[in-house]
């Protein structure tokens, strides 16, 4: 049996909601992100797991910075000098935007850094561990340009690319089960979204932008554990073979706000494989607050909401459900004062609801005018212009808005 830590999309470099921390001068949200990423090593370390699999996606971008480098280099190599190999796969976020230029995990492969292996096309990968020989297919994130030629790509619409791509790469995947030693556990690693899964924001995968794998792809014999990243939420999307998103470590912005995020340890052998998803506790928290304010004081009442929750070290959104009148006497000063223990305001949010719409001289209200109406009486009531220029300035509009939007 082989154990295995499967994470993926660490995202180092996203620094939404953070400043600069004055003792280390890092940004306060790499040091988040690090900080997870610490704790993961750990347990590797603590549990003497016999691989650690990245699943892609170790920087925000295709150009992490130096430091950024650094810091994922030593967290790294803490894992292979305790005798723990690492396999990194490629996701859309380490690859560059032209042909035959480096993808920000190819540093290691090109040092032959022991005990680190890099996938970066389909190909299988022998890793010895502790507890013996694992074969991991790799399959990096794939766009159909790199898996068509141009001219496959003439007179065909998006649907029929998409179908020539996945046959393309299923062709490949099959030619690599074929050369696997049928006595070794096999490990499919990919970083892209495969049909039936569901994003951090709750809207399902579907076609589009990217190309999606169906499921029924990762469906053979050969294939005892697929390990998936670049959707941040962690799911198992099926059992024969297991099939599971480890998720992100860490939360990037409020759609991820109810998110427990974590890692997969994963026991395979020949024929059967089992995970169970490990929380990280010291994730950044994200935290809502939704009020309604629209009493004698509202300033108390969203004071009373924020009470309810703990806001120390969070990331947090107040929503002020109000109306025009009591709009005005909220008083953001004490506001902001109640939130101090947070981490970081990232916004108040005045939702205003506006109980009459203004009328211009007229029974109706503005949203029963045509637009030609609402400027003929702004230009007459509001502006008081000529008539001339009134007349005018309507058979401009006339030729804008066209015909038929009078209600006269």
């Amino acid at each position: 049996m082989v154990r295995i830590l499967h994470f993926a999309d660490l995202h180092l470099g996203v620094e939404n909601y953070g400043r600069t921390d004055a003792a280390t001068g890092l940004h306060s949200r790499l040091l988040d992100f690090l900080r997870s990423f610490d704790e993961l090593v750990d347990y590797a370390l603590d549990q003497r797991v016999d691989l650690v699999l990245f699943g892609g996606d170790a920087y925000k971008n295709r150009d992490p910075s130096p430091t950024h480098q650094r810091e994922f280099a030593s967290r790294i190599h803490r894992l292979t000098v305790a005798g723990i190999p690492v396999f990194l796969l490629a996701g859309n976020h380490d690859l560059p935007g032209a042909a035959g230029r480096a993808n920000t995990l190819d540093i290691f492969s090109t040092l032959e850094v022991p005990g680190v292996w890099v996938g970066r096309t389909v190909s299988t990968h022998v890793i010895p561990t502790a507890s013996g020989e694992i074969q991991v297919i790799a399959v990096p994130w794939l766009t159909r340009t790199t898996l068509l030629h141009n001219e496959q790509h003439r007179n065909l619409t998006l649907a029929e690319v998409d179908a020539l791509a996945v046959t393309e790469l299923g062709r490949r995947l099959n030619d690599e089960a074929e050369r696997l030693n049928p006595n070794l556990p096999t490990v499919v690693a990919v970083h892209g979204s495969v049909m039936g899964a569901t994003y951090g924001s709750e809207r399902s995968v579907m076609l589009g932008q990217e190309l999606v794998l169906p499921r029924e792809m990762l469906k053979n014999q050969a294939f005892d554990y697929v390990a998936l990243g670049h959707i941040h939420r962690h799911q198992r999307l099926q059992g024969s073979p297991l099939t599971v998103y480890s998720g992100s470590v860490d939360r990037v912005d409020f759609g991820e706000e109810a998110e427990t995020k974590g890692f997969v340890l994963v026991e395979v052998r020949r024929g059967e494989a089992s995970y169970e998803f490990i929380p990280l506790r010291s994730t950044r928290r994200f935290l809502t607050v939704d009020v309604v304010a629209e009493g004698d004081d509202p300033t108390a009442e969203v004071g009373q909401a924020l009470s309810r929750h703990d806001l120390t070290g969070a990331i947090v959104r107040l929503i002020i459900h109000t109306n025009a009148e009591k709009n005005a006497l909220l008083r953001d000063g004490e506001i902001q004062a109640m939130m101090a223990d947070a981490f970081k305001v990232a916004a108040v949010v005045r939702d205003v609801r506006r109980e009459a719409r203004i009328r211009l001289g007229s029974e109706q209200s503005i949203e029963q005018l045509a637009p030609i109406d609402v400027l003929e009486r702004y230009l007459r009531q509001a502006r008081q212009m000529p008539e001339e220029r009134v007349r005018r300035l309507l058979e401009l509009a006339s030729t804008i808005v066209g015909p038929g939007q009078s209600s006269g």
